[in-house]
Protein backbone atom coordinates (compact mmCIF):
# COMPACT_ATOMS: atom_id res chain seq x y z
CA UNK A 1 0.00 0.00 0.00
CA UNK A 2 1.48 2.88 -1.36
CA UNK A 3 1.10 6.88 0.56
CA UNK A 4 -1.58 8.12 -1.27
CA UNK A 5 -3.79 4.76 -0.80
CA UNK A 6 -3.03 5.17 2.95
CA UNK A 7 -4.30 8.53 3.10
CA UNK A 8 -7.83 7.92 1.31
CA UNK A 9 -8.35 5.46 3.93
CA UNK A 10 -7.71 7.97 6.65
CA UNK A 11 -9.76 10.16 5.57
CA UNK A 12 -13.03 7.86 4.58
CA UNK A 13 -12.59 6.46 8.16
CA UNK A 14 -12.45 9.82 9.55
CA UNK A 15 -15.40 10.87 7.86
CA UNK A 16 -17.43 8.17 9.01
CA UNK A 17 -15.96 9.10 12.79
CA UNK A 18 -17.36 12.88 12.45
CA UNK A 19 -20.80 11.68 11.21
CA UNK A 20 -20.93 9.68 14.56
CA UNK A 21 -20.25 11.61 16.56
CA UNK A 22 -22.29 14.63 15.10
CA UNK A 23 -25.26 11.91 15.52
CA UNK A 24 -24.66 10.79 19.04
CA UNK A 25 -24.30 15.12 19.90
CA UNK A 26 -27.64 15.73 18.70
CA UNK A 27 -29.02 12.64 20.45
CA UNK A 28 -27.40 13.88 23.55
CA UNK A 29 -28.85 17.45 22.95
CA UNK A 30 -32.43 16.46 22.18
CA UNK A 31 -32.68 13.92 25.16
CA UNK A 32 -31.19 16.95 27.76
CA UNK A 33 -34.14 19.62 26.18
CA UNK A 34 -36.67 17.04 27.40
CA UNK A 35 -35.12 16.93 30.71
CA UNK A 36 -35.19 20.22 31.14
CA UNK A 37 -38.49 21.28 30.14
CA UNK A 38 -40.57 20.59 33.09
CA UNK A 39 -39.19 23.10 35.31
CA UNK A 40 -40.32 25.80 32.50
CA UNK A 41 -43.60 24.40 32.19
CA UNK A 42 -44.07 25.59 35.68
CA UNK A 43 -43.73 29.72 34.50
CA UNK A 44 -47.70 29.76 32.88
CA UNK A 45 -49.40 29.43 36.73
CA UNK A 46 -47.39 32.54 37.28
CA UNK A 47 -48.55 34.47 34.57
CA UNK A 48 -52.24 35.05 35.19
CA UNK A 49 -52.82 36.73 38.72
CA UNK A 50 -56.04 37.63 36.87
CA UNK A 51 -56.95 34.44 38.30
CA UNK A 52 -57.61 35.60 41.39
CA UNK A 53 -60.95 37.29 40.57
CA UNK A 54 -62.25 34.04 39.55
CA UNK A 55 -61.93 32.36 43.11
CA UNK A 56 -61.65 35.37 45.22
CA UNK A 57 -64.49 37.89 44.06
CA UNK A 58 -63.30 41.95 44.37
CA UNK A 59 -65.14 43.67 47.12
CA UNK A 60 -68.28 44.64 45.56
CA UNK A 61 -67.80 48.88 46.35
CA UNK A 62 -70.21 50.02 43.36
CA UNK A 63 -70.82 53.18 44.72
CA UNK A 64 -71.72 52.58 48.37
CA UNK A 65 -75.53 51.20 47.47
CA UNK A 66 -74.71 47.75 49.92
CA UNK A 67 -77.68 49.46 52.13
CA UNK A 68 -79.88 50.27 49.67
CA UNK A 69 -79.92 46.75 47.85
CA UNK A 70 -80.74 45.34 51.17
CA UNK A 71 -83.62 46.93 52.63
CA UNK A 72 -86.13 49.92 50.46
CA UNK A 73 -85.19 53.69 50.00
CA UNK A 74 -86.23 55.02 53.74
CA UNK A 75 -89.49 57.42 53.37
CA UNK A 76 -87.85 60.29 55.22
CA UNK A 77 -84.89 60.34 52.92
CA UNK A 78 -83.19 62.40 56.02
CA UNK A 79 -83.35 65.76 54.53
CA UNK A 80 -80.50 65.55 52.34
CA UNK A 81 -77.24 67.65 52.16
CA UNK A 82 -78.03 68.80 48.70
CA UNK A 83 -81.48 68.94 48.88
CA UNK A 84 -82.12 69.91 45.30
CA UNK A 85 -81.17 66.64 44.25
CA UNK A 86 -83.66 64.49 46.02
CA UNK A 87 -87.23 64.87 46.38
CA UNK A 88 -89.42 65.19 49.41
CA UNK A 89 -89.96 63.19 51.74
CA UNK A 90 -93.29 61.51 51.38
CA UNK A 91 -95.45 61.57 54.57
CA UNK A 92 -98.64 61.71 52.61
CA UNK A 93 -100.98 61.41 55.63
CA UNK A 94 -99.26 62.34 58.24
CA UNK A 95 -99.84 59.29 60.33
CA UNK A 96 -99.01 59.45 63.82
CA UNK A 97 -94.89 58.94 64.78
CA UNK A 98 -95.97 55.73 66.43
CA UNK A 99 -97.23 54.20 63.84
CA UNK A 100 -93.80 54.50 61.33
CA UNK A 101 -92.15 51.38 60.93
CA UNK A 102 -89.06 52.33 61.86
CA UNK A 103 -86.49 49.25 59.52
CA UNK A 104 -88.83 50.59 56.58
CA UNK A 105 -89.57 54.15 56.65
CA UNK A 106 -86.05 55.42 58.34
CA UNK A 107 -82.44 54.35 58.41
CA UNK A 108 -82.89 53.90 62.07
CA UNK A 109 -81.99 50.11 62.14
CA UNK A 110 -79.75 47.69 59.69
CA UNK A 111 -80.95 45.09 57.95
CA UNK A 112 -80.53 41.44 59.84
CA UNK A 113 -77.86 39.29 59.71
CA UNK A 114 -78.88 37.40 56.85
CA UNK A 115 -79.70 40.34 54.55
CA UNK A 116 -75.92 42.08 54.96
CA UNK A 117 -73.58 41.32 52.25
CA UNK A 118 -71.25 38.15 52.33
CA UNK A 119 -68.27 37.96 53.78
CA UNK A 120 -65.45 39.34 52.05
CA UNK A 121 -67.72 42.55 50.57
CA UNK A 122 -66.80 45.78 52.05
CA UNK A 123 -69.27 47.92 53.80
CA UNK A 124 -68.62 51.45 52.51
CA UNK A 125 -68.60 53.97 55.30
CA UNK A 126 -67.80 57.36 53.66
CA UNK A 127 -70.73 57.79 50.72
CA UNK A 128 -74.06 56.59 49.91
CA UNK A 129 -75.88 55.55 46.35
CA UNK A 130 -77.71 58.81 45.27
CA UNK A 131 -81.22 57.77 46.10
CA UNK A 132 -81.50 60.08 48.98
CA UNK A 133 -79.50 57.89 52.03
CA UNK A 134 -77.41 59.68 54.54
CA UNK A 135 -73.36 60.81 53.43
CA UNK A 136 -70.83 59.30 55.64
CA UNK A 137 -72.54 55.84 57.15
CA UNK A 138 -71.72 55.14 60.74
CA UNK A 139 -70.75 51.54 61.87
CA UNK A 140 -73.04 48.94 62.92
CA UNK A 141 -72.99 48.53 67.02
CA UNK A 142 -73.97 45.35 68.40
CA UNK A 143 -77.78 46.14 68.59
CA UNK A 144 -78.21 46.81 65.22
CA UNK A 145 -78.78 50.20 65.39
CA UNK A 146 -76.07 53.12 64.49
CA UNK A 147 -73.75 54.45 66.74
CA UNK A 148 -72.37 58.17 66.37
CA UNK A 149 -68.15 57.25 64.82
CA UNK A 150 -67.01 60.86 63.79
CA UNK A 151 -65.34 61.46 66.82
CA UNK A 152 -65.35 64.36 69.17
CA UNK A 153 -62.02 64.80 70.25
CA UNK A 154 -60.83 68.56 68.53
CA UNK A 155 -57.76 69.48 66.85
CA UNK A 156 -56.07 72.15 68.96
CA UNK A 157 -57.02 71.99 72.08
CA UNK A 158 -55.68 71.24 75.16
CA UNK A 159 -56.64 69.63 78.12
CA UNK A 160 -56.07 71.62 81.96
CA UNK A 161 -56.03 69.38 84.95
CA UNK A 162 -56.87 72.11 87.81
CA UNK A 163 -55.19 72.50 90.89
CA UNK A 164 -58.28 72.36 93.02
CA UNK A 165 -59.75 70.06 90.84
CA UNK A 166 -62.08 69.64 88.02
CA UNK A 167 -60.21 69.80 84.05
CA UNK A 168 -60.71 72.31 81.36
CA UNK A 169 -60.42 72.55 77.81
CA UNK A 170 -58.95 75.42 76.03
CA UNK A 171 -58.72 76.13 72.18
CA UNK A 172 -55.18 77.03 70.25
CA UNK A 173 -56.30 80.70 70.18
CA UNK A 174 -55.71 80.61 73.93
CA UNK A 175 -60.32 80.90 74.30
CA UNK A 176 -61.75 78.22 76.98
CA UNK A 177 -63.39 75.77 75.11
CA UNK A 178 -65.00 74.02 78.60
CA UNK A 179 -65.22 73.46 82.32
CA UNK A 180 -66.06 71.04 84.46
CA UNK A 181 -65.61 71.78 87.72
CA UNK A 182 -67.60 71.49 91.32
CA UNK A 183 -71.01 70.13 89.47
CA UNK A 184 -70.87 73.13 86.60
CA UNK A 185 -70.55 72.38 83.59
CA UNK A 186 -69.18 75.45 81.11
CA UNK A 187 -69.90 75.38 77.45
CA UNK A 188 -68.28 78.22 74.95
CA UNK A 189 -69.47 78.19 71.47
CA UNK A 190 -67.52 79.34 68.50
CA UNK A 191 -69.70 82.08 67.61
CA UNK A 192 -68.92 83.78 71.57
CA UNK A 193 -72.43 82.28 73.59
CA UNK A 194 -72.05 80.53 77.12
CA UNK A 195 -74.09 77.97 78.69
CA UNK A 196 -73.42 77.24 82.18
CA UNK A 197 -74.98 74.01 83.49
CA UNK A 198 -75.39 72.85 87.35
CA UNK A 199 -77.58 70.33 89.24
CA UNK A 200 -77.61 70.55 93.15
CA UNK A 201 -80.60 69.02 95.32
CA UNK A 202 -82.77 68.49 92.49
CA UNK A 203 -82.82 71.56 90.96
CA UNK A 204 -81.40 72.17 87.10
CA UNK A 205 -80.34 75.52 86.49
CA UNK A 206 -78.94 76.29 82.97
CA UNK A 207 -77.70 79.89 81.81
CA UNK A 208 -78.06 80.50 78.40
CA UNK A 209 -76.70 83.79 78.67
CA UNK A 210 -76.52 86.90 80.64
CA UNK A 211 -80.33 87.71 79.47
CA UNK A 212 -81.71 84.70 80.92
CA UNK A 213 -81.93 80.61 81.06
CA UNK A 214 -84.17 78.65 83.15
CA UNK A 215 -84.56 76.60 86.55
CA UNK A 216 -86.12 72.92 86.44
CA UNK A 217 -87.52 71.27 89.10
CA UNK A 218 -89.01 68.18 90.33
CA UNK A 219 -93.09 68.89 90.00
CA UNK A 220 -95.49 65.91 89.79
CA UNK A 221 -95.97 62.12 89.28
CA UNK A 222 -98.13 60.43 86.83
CA UNK A 223 -98.96 57.54 85.47
CA UNK A 224 -95.22 56.07 86.00
CA UNK A 225 -93.84 58.93 84.74
CA UNK A 226 -91.82 62.20 86.39
CA UNK A 227 -92.55 65.37 85.01
CA UNK A 228 -90.66 68.96 86.04
CA UNK A 229 -91.78 72.66 86.10
CA UNK A 230 -89.15 74.77 84.08
CA UNK A 231 -89.20 78.88 85.20
CA UNK A 232 -87.44 80.61 81.98
CA UNK A 233 -86.26 84.08 82.66
CA UNK A 234 -85.75 86.36 80.39
CA UNK A 235 -84.53 90.27 80.81
CA UNK A 236 -86.79 90.71 82.95
CA UNK A 237 -89.91 88.65 82.01
CA UNK A 238 -90.80 84.98 82.96
CA UNK A 239 -92.81 82.18 81.87
CA UNK A 240 -93.28 78.49 82.99
CA UNK A 241 -93.50 74.89 81.18
CA UNK A 242 -94.10 71.21 82.05
CA UNK A 243 -91.03 68.63 80.74
CA UNK A 244 -92.04 65.03 81.06
CA UNK A 245 -88.58 62.40 81.74
CA UNK A 246 -87.76 59.90 80.20
CA UNK A 247 -84.78 57.71 81.22
CA UNK A 248 -82.70 55.82 78.36
CA UNK A 249 -79.79 54.07 79.00
CA UNK A 250 -78.54 55.41 82.07
CA UNK A 251 -79.29 58.96 81.37
CA UNK A 252 -82.11 61.28 81.81
CA UNK A 253 -84.15 63.50 78.69
CA UNK A 254 -86.75 65.93 79.13
CA UNK A 255 -89.44 66.60 76.38
CA UNK A 256 -92.19 69.41 76.35
CA UNK A 257 -95.57 68.44 77.60
CA UNK A 258 -98.40 70.78 76.28
CA UNK A 259 -100.21 72.42 78.23
CA UNK A 260 -104.03 72.12 76.21
CA UNK A 261 -105.29 70.35 73.70
CA UNK A 262 -107.81 71.29 70.97
CA UNK A 263 -110.19 68.95 70.01
CA UNK A 264 -109.19 66.05 67.67
CA UNK A 265 -110.81 67.84 64.47
CA UNK A 266 -108.90 70.98 64.47
CA UNK A 267 -105.54 68.99 64.35
CA UNK A 268 -106.85 67.10 61.50
CA UNK A 269 -108.15 70.38 59.87
CA UNK A 270 -104.38 71.08 60.07
CA UNK A 271 -102.75 68.78 58.56
CA UNK A 272 -105.28 68.30 55.44
CA UNK A 273 -105.19 70.12 52.07
CA UNK A 274 -107.53 73.63 52.30
CA UNK A 275 -110.17 73.85 49.31
CA UNK A 276 -108.31 76.91 47.42
CA UNK A 277 -104.60 78.35 48.28
CA UNK A 278 -104.29 80.92 50.68
CA UNK A 279 -102.09 83.76 49.92
CA UNK A 280 -100.36 85.36 52.98
CA UNK A 281 -97.27 87.64 52.57
CA UNK A 282 -94.63 89.15 54.99
CA UNK A 283 -97.41 92.16 55.35
CA UNK A 284 -100.09 89.74 57.00
CA UNK A 285 -97.63 88.14 58.62
CA UNK A 286 -96.40 91.69 59.78
CA UNK A 287 -92.33 90.82 59.73
CA UNK A 288 -91.46 93.68 57.37
CA UNK A 289 -90.48 96.06 59.73
CA UNK A 290 -88.67 93.67 62.30
CA UNK A 291 -84.65 93.75 62.32
CA UNK A 292 -84.46 89.55 62.75
CA UNK A 293 -85.98 89.67 59.18
CA UNK A 294 -83.55 92.40 57.91
CA UNK A 295 -80.92 89.89 58.87
CA UNK A 296 -82.45 86.54 57.84
CA UNK A 297 -85.07 87.54 54.63
CA UNK A 298 -82.28 86.16 52.19
CA UNK A 299 -82.09 82.97 54.07
CA UNK A 300 -85.77 82.20 54.85
CA UNK A 301 -88.43 82.80 52.57
CA UNK A 302 -91.74 82.03 53.07
CA UNK A 303 -94.16 79.82 50.87
CA UNK A 304 -95.71 82.27 48.26
CA UNK A 305 -99.26 80.49 49.53
CA UNK A 306 -100.58 78.28 51.87
CA UNK A 307 -102.10 74.44 50.36
CA UNK A 308 -102.65 73.87 54.23
CA UNK A 309 -102.67 74.65 57.42
CA UNK A 310 -99.31 72.72 57.92
CA UNK A 311 -97.34 74.96 55.85
CA UNK A 312 -98.75 78.12 57.36
CA UNK A 313 -97.20 76.44 60.83
CA UNK A 314 -94.26 75.73 59.23
CA UNK A 315 -93.30 78.60 58.30
CA UNK A 316 -94.90 80.08 61.49
CA UNK A 317 -92.44 77.68 63.45
CA UNK A 318 -89.39 78.50 61.02
CA UNK A 319 -90.03 82.55 61.72
CA UNK A 320 -89.86 81.98 65.50
CA UNK A 321 -86.93 79.92 65.67
CA UNK A 322 -85.04 82.83 64.03
CA UNK A 323 -86.32 85.62 66.18
CA UNK A 324 -85.07 83.39 68.89
CA UNK A 325 -82.15 82.92 67.47
CA UNK A 326 -81.68 86.52 66.54
CA UNK A 327 -82.16 87.59 69.67
CA UNK A 328 -79.49 84.66 71.23
CA UNK A 329 -76.91 86.30 69.06
CA UNK A 330 -77.56 89.51 70.14
CA UNK A 331 -77.08 88.09 73.79
CA UNK A 332 -74.10 86.33 72.80
CA UNK A 333 -72.35 89.73 71.16
CA UNK A 334 -72.83 91.17 74.85
CA UNK A 335 -71.24 88.17 76.41
CA UNK A 336 -68.33 89.10 74.35
CA UNK A 337 -68.54 92.42 74.69
CA UNK A 338 -69.36 93.49 71.18
CA UNK A 339 -71.38 96.71 70.95
CA UNK A 340 -75.16 95.77 70.44
CA UNK A 341 -75.68 98.94 68.16
CA UNK A 342 -73.45 97.38 65.69
CA UNK A 343 -75.83 94.01 65.40
CA UNK A 344 -79.00 96.02 65.49
CA UNK A 345 -78.40 97.55 62.36
CA UNK A 346 -77.02 94.37 60.19
CA UNK A 347 -79.39 94.21 57.15
CA UNK A 348 -79.58 91.38 54.43
CA UNK A 349 -76.80 90.84 52.68
CA UNK A 350 -75.53 88.75 55.44
CA UNK A 351 -73.24 86.17 57.51
CA UNK A 352 -76.99 84.81 57.83
CA UNK A 353 -77.93 84.56 53.70
CA UNK A 354 -75.85 85.94 50.54
CA UNK A 355 -75.59 82.69 48.86
CA UNK A 356 -77.36 80.27 50.53
CA UNK A 357 -81.05 79.68 51.37
CA UNK A 358 -83.25 77.62 53.54
CA UNK A 359 -84.29 75.61 49.72
CA UNK A 360 -87.92 73.95 49.33
CA UNK A 361 -86.90 70.42 49.45
CA UNK A 362 -85.68 71.43 53.57
CA UNK A 363 -88.62 73.03 54.09
CA UNK A 364 -90.75 70.36 53.19
CA UNK A 365 -89.07 67.47 55.36
CA UNK A 366 -89.82 70.75 58.57
CA UNK A 367 -93.19 70.53 57.05
CA UNK A 368 -93.80 66.53 57.52
CA UNK A 369 -92.56 67.22 60.75
CA UNK A 370 -95.01 69.59 61.83
CA UNK A 371 -98.16 67.10 59.89
CA UNK A 372 -96.69 64.21 61.96
CA UNK A 373 -96.70 66.42 65.27
CA UNK A 374 -100.70 66.94 65.00
CA UNK A 375 -101.08 63.78 64.15
CA UNK A 376 -99.73 62.61 67.56
CA UNK A 377 -101.18 65.38 69.10
CA UNK A 378 -104.04 64.78 67.78
CA UNK A 379 -104.06 61.07 68.90
CA UNK A 380 -102.95 62.31 72.44
CA UNK A 381 -106.23 64.64 72.42
CA UNK A 382 -108.94 61.81 71.64
CA UNK A 383 -106.86 60.27 74.86
CA UNK A 384 -106.52 62.90 77.02
CA UNK A 385 -108.86 65.63 76.26
CA UNK A 386 -111.62 64.44 78.94
CA UNK A 387 -109.40 62.77 81.17
CA UNK A 388 -108.56 64.98 84.91
CA UNK A 389 -106.62 62.07 86.62
CA UNK A 390 -105.32 63.16 89.85
CA UNK A 391 -101.39 64.02 89.43
CA UNK A 392 -99.12 62.92 92.08
CA UNK A 393 -96.83 65.87 93.98
CA UNK A 394 -92.87 64.67 93.61
CA UNK A 395 -90.52 65.66 96.62
CA UNK A 396 -88.86 69.01 96.03
CA UNK A 397 -85.69 67.40 96.79
CA UNK A 398 -86.40 64.37 94.34
CA UNK A 399 -83.15 63.28 92.18
CA UNK A 400 -82.96 64.71 88.56
CA UNK A 401 -81.17 61.99 87.30
CA UNK A 402 -84.16 59.22 88.73
CA UNK A 403 -87.33 59.97 86.70
CA UNK A 404 -90.38 58.00 88.21
CA UNK A 405 -90.26 55.72 85.04
CA UNK A 406 -87.00 53.23 85.71
CA UNK A 407 -87.15 51.54 82.75
CA UNK A 408 -85.81 52.40 79.60
CA UNK A 409 -87.76 54.86 77.23
CA UNK A 410 -86.77 55.85 73.81
CA UNK A 411 -86.76 60.10 74.13
CA UNK A 412 -88.48 61.87 71.72
CA UNK A 413 -85.21 63.12 70.15
CA UNK A 414 -83.84 59.50 69.66
CA UNK A 415 -87.67 58.51 68.16
CA UNK A 416 -86.48 56.51 64.73
CA UNK A 417 -89.46 58.53 63.31
CA UNK A 418 -88.17 61.76 64.17
CA UNK A 419 -84.98 62.67 61.75
CA UNK A 420 -85.09 66.62 61.06
CA UNK A 421 -84.50 68.86 63.64
CA UNK A 422 -84.12 72.66 63.44
CA UNK A 423 -81.44 74.54 65.80
CA UNK A 424 -82.66 77.09 68.39
CA UNK A 425 -79.99 78.91 69.00
CA UNK A 426 -75.84 78.66 69.01
CA UNK A 427 -74.19 75.13 68.53
CA UNK A 428 -70.91 74.29 68.15
CA UNK A 429 -70.40 70.87 66.95
CA UNK A 430 -67.35 68.91 65.95
CA UNK A 431 -66.77 67.24 62.68
CA UNK A 432 -63.31 64.80 61.85
CA UNK A 433 -61.70 66.56 64.54
CA UNK A 434 -62.78 70.46 63.96
CA UNK A 435 -64.95 72.32 65.30
CA UNK A 436 -67.85 74.12 63.53
CA UNK A 437 -70.88 76.23 64.53
CA UNK A 438 -74.62 76.06 63.39
CA UNK A 439 -77.00 78.96 64.07
CA UNK A 440 -80.89 79.19 64.74
CA UNK A 441 -83.06 77.85 61.78
CA UNK A 442 -79.87 75.63 60.02
CA UNK A 443 -81.12 71.73 59.96
CA UNK A 444 -79.84 68.83 60.86
CA UNK A 445 -80.85 65.05 60.08
CA UNK A 446 -79.99 62.57 62.35
CA UNK A 447 -78.43 59.94 60.94
CA UNK A 448 -77.65 57.57 64.18
CA UNK A 449 -80.30 56.24 66.92
CA UNK A 450 -77.93 55.09 69.90
CA UNK A 451 -75.96 57.18 71.65
CA UNK A 452 -72.20 56.74 72.53
CA UNK A 453 -70.26 56.36 75.59
CA UNK A 454 -69.95 60.66 75.36
CA UNK A 455 -74.26 60.41 74.86
CA UNK A 456 -73.73 62.19 71.28
CA UNK A 457 -74.98 60.54 67.66
CA UNK A 458 -74.41 61.66 64.15
CA UNK A 459 -76.06 64.03 62.34
CA UNK A 460 -75.85 65.42 58.69
CA UNK A 461 -75.99 69.05 58.39
CA UNK A 462 -79.01 69.46 55.95
CA UNK A 463 -79.44 73.58 55.48
CA UNK A 464 -77.07 75.78 56.86
CA UNK A 465 -76.12 79.30 56.26
CA UNK A 466 -73.08 80.87 54.40
CA UNK A 467 -70.57 81.09 57.89
CA UNK A 468 -71.90 78.30 59.63
CA UNK A 469 -71.45 73.84 59.56
CA UNK A 470 -71.07 73.37 55.40
CA UNK A 471 -74.17 71.64 54.48
CA UNK A 472 -73.70 67.60 53.81
CA UNK A 473 -70.97 67.54 56.78
CA UNK A 474 -71.98 64.75 59.20
CA UNK A 475 -70.88 66.00 62.40
CA UNK A 476 -71.74 65.03 66.45
CA UNK A 477 -73.91 66.50 68.05
CA UNK A 478 -75.19 65.64 71.36
CA UNK A 479 -78.70 64.05 72.27
CA UNK A 480 -79.40 66.87 74.56
CA UNK A 481 -79.09 69.47 72.30
CA UNK A 482 -81.40 68.14 69.76
CA UNK A 483 -83.76 67.37 72.87
CA UNK A 484 -84.17 70.98 73.40
CA UNK A 485 -84.39 71.67 69.55
CA UNK A 486 -87.62 69.51 69.46
CA UNK A 487 -88.82 70.97 72.97
CA UNK A 488 -88.34 74.34 71.41
CA UNK A 489 -89.90 73.45 67.76
CA UNK A 490 -92.90 72.31 70.02
CA UNK A 491 -93.41 74.87 71.79
CA UNK A 492 -93.50 77.27 69.25
CA UNK A 493 -95.91 74.67 67.00
CA UNK A 494 -98.37 74.91 70.35
CA UNK A 495 -97.91 78.72 69.91
CA UNK A 496 -98.37 78.33 66.27
CA UNK A 497 -101.45 76.66 67.01
CA UNK A 498 -102.70 79.04 69.26
CA UNK A 499 -102.27 81.55 66.94
CA UNK A 500 -104.23 79.94 63.71
CA UNK A 501 -107.00 79.33 65.41
CA UNK A 502 -107.62 83.48 66.30
CA UNK A 503 -106.98 84.01 62.63
CA UNK A 504 -108.71 81.30 60.99
CA UNK A 505 -112.26 82.67 59.31
CA UNK A 506 -110.15 86.02 58.25
CA UNK A 507 -107.78 87.73 55.84
CA UNK A 508 -109.23 84.84 53.76
CA UNK A 509 -107.73 81.86 55.93
CA UNK A 510 -110.77 78.90 56.19
CA UNK A 511 -112.93 78.80 59.11
CA UNK A 512 -111.90 76.39 61.38
CA UNK A 513 -114.07 73.18 62.27
CA UNK A 514 -113.40 73.07 66.09
CA UNK A 515 -111.04 75.83 68.08
CA UNK A 516 -112.24 74.05 71.65
CA UNK A 517 -109.42 73.14 73.98
CA UNK A 518 -109.20 70.81 77.02
CA UNK A 519 -106.64 71.79 79.46
CA UNK A 520 -103.80 69.28 80.23
CA UNK A 521 -104.51 67.98 83.19
CA UNK A 522 -101.01 68.49 84.19
CA UNK A 523 -100.56 72.28 83.68
CA UNK A 524 -97.92 74.92 84.58
CA UNK A 525 -97.23 76.37 87.77
CA UNK A 526 -96.80 79.62 88.52
CA UNK A 527 -93.66 80.76 87.64
CA UNK A 528 -90.58 80.85 90.46
CA UNK A 529 -89.49 84.17 90.74
CA UNK A 530 -86.57 83.23 92.47
CA UNK A 531 -85.17 82.17 89.07
CA UNK A 532 -83.71 85.32 88.00
CA UNK A 533 -81.67 85.15 91.48
CA UNK A 534 -80.20 81.75 91.19
CA UNK A 535 -79.37 82.34 87.75
CA UNK A 536 -77.33 85.48 88.64
CA UNK A 537 -76.04 83.10 91.47
CA UNK A 538 -74.77 80.71 88.74
CA UNK A 539 -73.25 83.32 86.67
CA UNK A 540 -71.31 85.11 89.21
CA UNK A 541 -69.66 81.22 89.79
CA UNK A 542 -69.16 80.40 86.92
CA UNK A 543 -67.48 83.96 86.22
CA UNK A 544 -64.98 82.73 88.93
CA UNK A 545 -64.07 79.49 88.05
CA UNK A 546 -62.84 80.84 84.49
CA UNK A 547 -60.99 83.50 86.06
CA UNK A 548 -59.22 80.75 88.12
CA UNK A 549 -59.10 78.84 84.87
CA UNK A 550 -57.09 81.38 82.91
CA UNK A 551 -54.86 81.74 85.53
CA UNK A 552 -54.15 78.55 85.46
CA UNK A 553 -53.42 77.84 81.83
CA UNK A 554 -51.79 80.92 80.90
CA UNK A 555 -49.35 79.42 83.61
CA UNK A 556 -46.03 77.97 83.01
CA UNK A 557 -46.12 74.49 83.63
CA UNK A 558 -43.74 73.26 86.19
CA UNK A 559 -40.29 71.95 85.35
CA UNK A 560 -39.35 67.92 86.01
CA UNK A 561 -37.43 67.18 88.48
CA UNK A 562 -34.09 66.94 88.28
CA UNK A 563 -32.87 63.06 88.76
CA UNK A 564 -30.37 61.83 91.35
CA UNK A 565 -27.23 62.32 90.92
CA UNK A 566 -25.92 58.90 89.59
CA UNK A 567 -22.40 59.63 91.78
CA UNK A 568 -23.52 59.79 94.96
Amino acid sequence: MNLSNLIKRIVQRGSVLLVVLSITAVAFAGRSQQKSEPAHKSEPAHKSAPSKPASHPAPAHNSAPSRAASRPAPVHKSAPSKAASHPAPEYKSAPSRSSHSAPAEHPGRHAEPSERKAAGEHTTTTAHSPVGEHTAAPEHSLGGEHTATTGHATEGTREVSLKSGGTASIRSNGQIRSVDRDGIHIDHGLNGGRTVVSEHNGVRVVNTGRGGGYVQRAYVSRGGHSYYSRTYYYHGSYHSAVYRAYYWHGHAYYGFHTGFWFHPGFYAWGYHPWGAPLYWGVGAWGWGGAPWWGFYGGWFTPYPYYAAPAYWLTDYVIAAELQSAYEARRDANVDAAVAAASYEGETAPSTAASTVTLSPEVKEAIADEVKAELAEQQAEAGQNGGSAAQATPTPANAPVDAPANSKDEVPPALDPARRTFVVDSDLTVTANGQECGLTGGDVLTRLTDTPDADNMVNASVSASKKSDCAAGLTVSVKVDDLQEMQNHFDEQLDNGMKEMAKKQGTDGMPKAPDTGIVESDISAPKPDTTAEKTLQDQQQAADQTETQVKQEAAAPAPAPAAPPDSQQ
